[in-house]
């Protein structure tokens, strides 16, 4: 076991910090440049023009992105839509998908139903129509719902890869905490082609988001740690910088402790999965080539299972870390910042704002608590 990032990681975090230090948007602004830069391209196949890279290249992405607190469509598009259709798109849908998200099209993924986030049995109906599907549902906080080019919907009899064009589709805005575009979408009769009705396990789609935004979140924490001790380093009262000051350092010491702390569970989480599912991360004991890797047989023989159990237990764990910590230790960081933190324009805010919709995202900590705990429960 060893998390040390290797050389095409090193190598992806090299270029984002380049990119930020050359282009100071951190919205939907820096979409253009993410584009011209070729870091959309990282996880897609080789044949249609990207570099077949993997999960952990992706999720180097997102941490380094999340540390300047970048809003940006890079989590919907990669970690919710290409990684996941890498190894289970045909021919087809693959040729016409992976090549345009090269060039700046946006993905995204419903999740989440009323009452249900990360729902695991959706009430979102698929009904066969002759060489067409109809989907009949409704999802909520759907990510750049508007701008996507493609959806993808779980529904009862698999995952749908809707056209953002297509009809019987209705979008209502819904408030996000960062201002970026969110939707609550209803599909009415919406038809899709038979081809794009897709047979990804669903548990595995909730895999790869949930361990992409636990790499988004150790980002933002890490940032926001990084700005605050800053502050606290600059900012003087009665002729001593704040952070000589006993209190002041014990809570950020705390925040240190969270980030750390939360930095091991997600790249743990990230690993573990990355292992399970080999290069390409949605077809489990494969090369990024189709072929099963070495090794594929003994795992499944002996402990396929069990390996399966240890990736959900530790994305189980990353998931009620981050919605239980990244608001309070972001809070922390707010009030160490002082009445500056109150400044809707101060950099604060970037990360905050983020953090409060990941943990919305992920259903609260009361939610994650009680997944955990019936993981626990049933062993």
């Amino acid at each position: 076991m060893d998390f040390t990032r290797d050389e095409s990681q090193d190598a992806v975090a090299e270029v984002v910090v380049s990119l930020l230090e050359h282009d100071s948007a951190r919205d939907l602004a820096l979409w253009p440049a993410l584009v011209d830069s070729g870091l959309l391209a990282l996880p897609l196949p080789e044949q249609h023009g990207g570099d077949g890279m993997g999960l952990l290249e992706v999720s180097t992405l997102l941490t380094e992105l999340a540390t300047d607190a970048v809003a940006a469509p890079a989590l919907s598009t990669l970690g919710f839509g290409v990684l996941p259709l890498v190894g289970h798109a045909g021919d087809d849908l693959a040729a016409k998908v992976f090549p345009a998200v090269a060039k700046g099209a946006i993905l995204t993924a419903a999740l989440h139903e009323p009452g249900a986030p990360f729902v695991a049995e959706p009430q979102t109906k698929a009904v066969a129509d002759g060489d067409s599907v109809r989907i009949t549902g409704r999802k909520i906080a759907v990510p750049y719902a508007e701008q996507a080019q493609w959806i993808l919907v779980p529904t009862d009899r698999g995952i749908a890869v809707v056209d953002g064009d297509a009809n019987g589709i209705t979008r209502t805005e819904s408030p996000s905490s960062t201002g970026a575009p969110e939707f609550s979408v209803s599909f009415d009769d919406t038809v899709i082609p038979a081809a794009q009705l897709l047979d990804i396990p669903l548990e595995d789609l909730h895999r790869i988001a949930l361990a992409t935004l636990g790499a988004v979140a150790d980002g933002l924490l890490r940032g926001v740690l990084a700005l605050t001790s800053e502050h606290l380093r600059t900012r003087h009262q009665f002729g001593r910088p704040l952070a000589e000051f006993q209190a002041v350092a014990q809570e950020i010491a705390d925040v240190y402790v969270v980030s750390r702390t939360l930095q091991v569970a997600a790249t743990s989480a990230n690993w573990s999965l990355a292992q399970h599912v080999g290069r390409s991360p949605a077809r489990a004991w494969t090369d990024g080539a189709g072929e099963r890797s070495p090794g594929a047989a003994t795992r499944d023989a002996g402990g396929g299972a069990k390996d399966t159990a240890r990736v959900d237990d530790d994305l189980d764990v990353l998931a009620f870390c981050v919605a239980s910590e990244l608001p309070t230790a972001m809070q922390r960081c707010h009030h160490l910042h002082g009445g500056i933190g109150v400044d809707v324009t101060h950099p604060l805010h970037r990360y905050y704002s983020q953090a409060k919709d990941i943990a919305r995202w992920l259903g609260g900590a009361s939610f994650r608590l009680d997944r955990l705990g019936a993981r626990c429960t049933s062993i």
